[in-house]
């Protein structure tokens, strides 16, 4: 047993699954879920993923020994500023945004003298939400970012790393701002195409077909992030602006190279530009 009593706030797909697969490890006593939806909760309670529920976050943390805060980005902050006052001393306190440079800076500051702020990013997920899409083995396998900074409690560190290792993940560390910079480029620029190559393909003046109607297998599996959560996005990508917009810029730059080898007719030049892409990607593990 790590953690005697964990509140999570947000029973979603993300923080449902956490404490799914911790209460499955034996890693943590008692859980309590926080949220605004009364009927979310209520499904997260009979699914087990709870042993009690609350819509005051405020009390839903008092004697916590860890808060696991899986809210849209923009709002980590906010929830945070709100519970810091019944948070009980020595509470961890950490979270599963997939941006870290503001969080972590936001949130260290926020936090009462004797608690200690982790920040962290399962690398794992589905299109689904609510806590009805939680499953216990949501993060076996998979990757844990933690975000220390020089201010970071070793100790607290260590216990946030053990609880992600009990999930099954592996944990490794890296600095908030080259985390940013990764994600912008693997997880947030793939999410702005599919949304951008659907709205396109939606919008689409086919002489009044709809376009979409067509499609198959290919299109649905390399769009299949587009049915993602709008609100979590819209926050992922106003928070990472900068690095995100970076990241669509070079994106732009390589389709307009693929346009002009595709409008001079270069056989050889997309034979290239293929050929590279696709050694890129057999690449991955």
């Amino acid at each position: 047993m790590i953690i005697k009593r964990l509140a999570v706030i947000g029973v979603g797909l993300i923080g449902g699954s956490f404490a799914l697969a911790l209460r499955q490890a034996g890693a943590v006593e008692r859980v309590v879920g926080i949220g605004r939806s009364r009927a979310n909760l209520e499904d997260a309670l009979s699914l087990g993923i709870c042993d009690e529920i609350s819509q005051d976050a405020l009390q839903g943390v008092q004697g916590a020994d860890m808060v696991f805060i899986s809210v849209p980005v923009c709002s980590i902050p906010a929830v945070l500023a709100e519970i810091a006052p019944a948070l009980a001393p020595g509470c961890i306190v950490t979270d599963g945004g997939s941006v870290k440079t503001a969080i972590v800076r936001e949130c260290q500051a926020l936090m009462p003298p004797g608690c200690h702020f982790v920040g962290g990013h399962p690398i794992a997920g589905t299109e689904y939400s609510g806590a009805a899409a939680s499953f216990a083995t949501l993060y076996r396998g998979k990757r844990c970012i933690l975000t220390p900074t020089d201010s970071t409690d070793p100790d607290a560190l260590e216990t946030v790393a053990r609880l992600w290792r009990c999930c099954g993940a592996e944990v490794c560390s890296m600095e908030p701002g080259h985390h940013d910079r990764i994600f912008a480029e693997i997880s947030h620029l793939p999410h702005a195409v599919a949304y951008a190559l659907v709205h396109a393909v939606g919008s689409a003046d086919a002489e009044g077909e709809n376009v979409l109607s067509f499609s198959a297998g290919g299109f649905k599996d390399f769009t299949r992030i587009a049915s993602s959560d709008p609100v979590m996005w819209r926050d992922i990508a106003l928070m990472n602006r900068e690095a995100l917009l970076n990241s669509i810029d070079g994106f732009s730059a390589s389709l307009a190279e693929l346009r002009r080898r595709i409008d001079g007719r270069d056989q050889p030049g997309l034979t290239e530009f293929f050929t590279i892409a696709k050694q890129f990607r057999d690449g991955i593990v």
